[in-house]
């Protein structure tokens, strides 16, 4: 992976996309950042799991795959009735072309 070291990839990836994400929360004055609330010594809030699992998607076909299942958790979760509903979800983006934050693009480039 030349200079770039995975654990230092994902690590960058997460505080990047929590930072966006709280940032969104905050100016919307969503509930749920104050549910992500932990006042922890070293955050305030809380986005990812500690410890989260790196899953390695060695083709477009298991990035689909894992795409989709991320995007159908709050369907299954009972929270909307299609993936693209559900306001914290790229689905809008990926099966409408909805754009609704900034910071997104396709995985494929």
């Amino acid at each position: 992976m030349g200079e770039h070291q995975r654990e230092a990839v994902q690590r960058d990836f997460l505080k990047y996309t929590a930072q966006q994400i709280l940032k969104i929360l905050r100016n919307e004055k969503s509930q749920l950042q104050r549910e992500l609330l932990i006042h922890a010594k070293d955050r305030k809030f809380q986005i990812w799991e500690r410890n989260s699992l790196s899953i390695p998607l060695w083709s477009d076909k298991v990035m689909l795959q894992k795409l989709e299942y991320i995007h159908y958790n709050p369907v299954k979760a009972g929270m909307c009735l299609y993936p693209e509903d559900y306001q914290y979800s790229s689905a809008a983006f990926y099966h409408k072309g909805e754009r609704r934050w900034d910071f997104l693009s396709h995985f494929d480039g």
